[in-house]
C-alpha cells in the first residue's frame, strides 16, 4: 500500500498531471456491495398545504412581495400566492414572522468531495489539486456516495433546493451511479453533470459511452424529473494546457448532438489566454452552456457571452479564498449576462452556505467600486434563485413562487437573535441570515425540513457514518498515519 506523506503528495499529483497515467484500481466493489444506510429514509409524500400568513417573495415581477401572505401548495405544485387564499382541508403551516421564497438554486459545485470538509491546507502541496489527486488514487464509489449525500442534505438543510453537481471523480459507471442514487435519497432537485476523473489524460476523451448508458436509461436515475444529465465539459483549455480539438469537439458535438446541456471552467487564475474569446470563435457557447468562474473576462468576452445567451456561475467564497482574484460581477450584470451563485466545493469553502456567498458577493462589488449602492441585496437575491434556475434551464419550473411552477420552497424564521427585529427583508435575508434561520425546506411539494429539523434524515447517523468513510480513507491511503 502506498503511503501518502506531504513530499509524496506533490509527487503523486504532479505524475498524474504531467503524465495522465491512470490510478491504481479502485478498492471497493461500489454501491453493490455497500450496506443500505438506515440514516435516509424514504421521501415524504406530496400532499396539500398552505403557509399562511408570510413575508412572501415572490421573485416573479408580476407578483412582487406579499405582506401576510399564503402560499397554497398541492400535489408538489403552486396553486396560488396571496392574501386569504381559501384552502379547505389543507395542512396549515403558520407563516407568523416568517419570510418564505424560493428555494436557493447552487449551479456549480463538486459534491463527492464533501466528505473531504476542510481538507485544503496551509502549504501549496496540501492544496486542493494535489490532495484530490493523491486521495483519487484510493477512492471508492461508496465514498462517492458518503460525500455526495453529505453535501446534499447539507444543501437542505441551508435553503438550496437544487444543486448543480459536477462531478470530476469517475473513474468507472459505479462512480456515477453512486452519485445519482445519493441525489436521489435526499430528494433534492439536481442537475448532474458528468465529468472527468483525475486519472484521464488530456488527450482522451471522456467516457461517452457510459453518458451514452445513462441518456438512454434516464427514467430510472431522474428520480420522478427532479434530477436532470448534462456534461461537466473541459473545454478547450484547462490547467494551462490546450485540449485537442479532436477531443474538446467530439465531447461537445456528443452532448449537443443528445440534447444534455454543457459546463465548463473558466480559469479563474489570472492567464493570458482569453479562454471565453476561444470558445466563442469556435461556437462553443450557447444557452446551454453554463460558465463557471470567469474570473479575468474581459469586456469583449463580456458581450460574446451576453451574445450567445451563456450563463456564468459565481464562486466569490472560492475565488477570494484561494487568491484568485474577484469576478468581474457588475460588468457581467450590466453587460446583460445572467449572472449566478455556486459553491464550488467544501474541501476549501468548508460550508455550502449561499446566504454567506451573497453577502460576500455584494460587499465585495461595492467595495471595489467604492459605492454602497453598486450592488443591492434584492438583485443578489435573484442570483440566487430565478437565476440560478434559468442558467440551469429549470426558470419555467422553479427560481420563482409563480402559480404553476413546481413547489421548491423555503421558510426563514426571524425569530433567531440574528434576524432580530423586521426591517427590510432582503437586506434581513443576505445580510443576517444564516442557515439555521432556515425553518422549513420545500422540493417538489415534499416537506423536507420542518421547524428547523429534517424530516426524513437522520442527521447524528448519516454524519457518523460520513466519518467513519472518511476514517477508512485515512487507513488505505495511510494519510497522516
Amino acid at each position: 500500500m502506498n503511503h501518502i506523506t506531504r513530499r509524496a503528495l506533490i509527487r503523486h499529483a504532479a505524475v498524474i498531471g504531467a503524465t495522465g497515467i491512470a490510478a491504481p484500481p479502485v478498492l471497493a466493489a461500489g454501491m453493490k456491495s455497500a450496506k443500505r444506510s438506515t440514516a435516509v429514509g424514504a421521501l415524504p409524500e406530496r400532499g396539500e398545504f398552505v403557509i399562511r400568513g408570510a413575508y412572501v417573495i415572490t421573485m416573479d415581477p408580476a407578483l412582487g412581495d406579499i405582506a401576510g401572505a399564503d402560499v397554497h401548495v398541492k400535489d408538489g405544485a403552486i396553486l396560488a400566492v396571496g392574501n386569504a387564499l381559501k384552502a379547505p382541508g389543507a395542512l396549515v403551516l403558520s407563516g407568523e414572522r416568517m419570510i418564505v421564497l424560493p428555494g436557493l438554486v447552487e449551479t456549480h459545485w463538486h459534491m463527492w468531495n464533501t466528505l473531504l470538509r476542510g481538507f485544503s491546507g496551509d502549504s501549496r502541496e496540501e492544496t486542493y489539486f494535489p490532495m484530490v489527486s493523491a486521495l483519487g488514487k484510493f477512492w471508492t464509489p461508496a465514498d462517492t456516495h458518503q460525500g455526495t449525500r453529505l453535501g446534499a442534505v447539507e444543501a437542505l438543510q441551508s435553503g438550496i433546493t437544487t444543486v448543480h453537481n459536477w462531478s470530476h471523480m469517475l473513474p468507472a459507471p459505479e462512480f456515477a451511479d453512486a452519485e445519482l442514487h445519493a441525489l436521489a435519497d435526499a430528494g433534492i432537485r439536481a442537475r448532474f453533470s458528468y465529468g472527468w476523473s483525475p486519472s484521464l489524460a488530456e488527450t482522451e476523451p471522456l467516457p461517452l459511452a457510459d453518458i451514452e448508458r445513462l441518456h438512454k436509461d434516464w427514467a430510472k436515475f431522474a428520480n420522478g424529473g427532479l434530477i436532470q444529465l448534462g456534461l461537466g465539459w473541459r473545454g478547450m483549455y484547462r490547467f494551462g494546457t490546450l485540449t485537442p480539438p479532436e477531443v474538446y469537439r467530439r465531447e461537445f458535438d456528443f452532448a449537443r448532438g443528445i440534447g444534455i446541456p454543457i459546463a465548463l471552467h473558466v480559469p479563474g487564475a489570472r492567464s493570458s489566454i482569453k479562454v471565453v474569446e476561444l470558445h466563442h470563435k469556435e461556437n462553443l457557447l450557447g444557452k446551454d452552456v453554463l460558465i463557471a468562474h470567469a474570473t479575468w473576462v474581459t469586456a469583449d468576452e463580456i458581450k460574446m457571452l451576453k451574445d450567445t445567451d451563456s450563463s456564468v456561475s459565481l464562486s466569490p467564497v472560492i475565488d477570494a479564498r484561494v487568491g484568485y482574484g474577484f469576478a468581474p460581477t457588475s460588468e457581467l450584470i450590466d453587460g446583460g449576462v445572467n449572472c449566478c451563485i455556486s459553491i464550488d466545493t467544501t474541501a476549501v469553502t468548508g460550508t455550502c452556505n449561499l446566504f454567506e456567498n451573497m453577502k460576500y458577493l455584494v460587499n465585495l462589488e461595492n467595495g471595489r467600486f467604492g459605492s454602497e449602492f453598486k450592488l443591492l441585496p434584492r438583485k443578489v437575491l435573484e442570483l440566487a434563485t430565478i437565476n440560478g434556475a434559468r442558467a440551469l434551464g429549470i426558470a419555467d419550473r422553479v427560481g420563482s413562487l409563480s402559480p404553476g411552477k413546481r413547489a421548491d420552497l423555503i421558510m426563514v424564521s426571524t425569530r433567531g437573535v440574528n434576524m432580530g427585529v423586521f426591517t427590510d427583508p432582503a437586506h434581513l435575508l443576505v445580510e443576517a441570515a444564516e442557515p439555521a434561520n432556515v425553518d422549513t425546506v420545500v422540493v417538489d411539494g415534499r416537506i423536507l425540513k420542518r421547524q428547523g429539523k429534517l424530516t426524513h434524515i437522520d442527521a447524528d447517523q448519516l454524519t457518523d457514518e460520513t466519518a467513519s468513510a472518511f476514517d477508512a480513507l485515512r487507513k488505505r491511503s495511510n494519510w497522516r498515519a
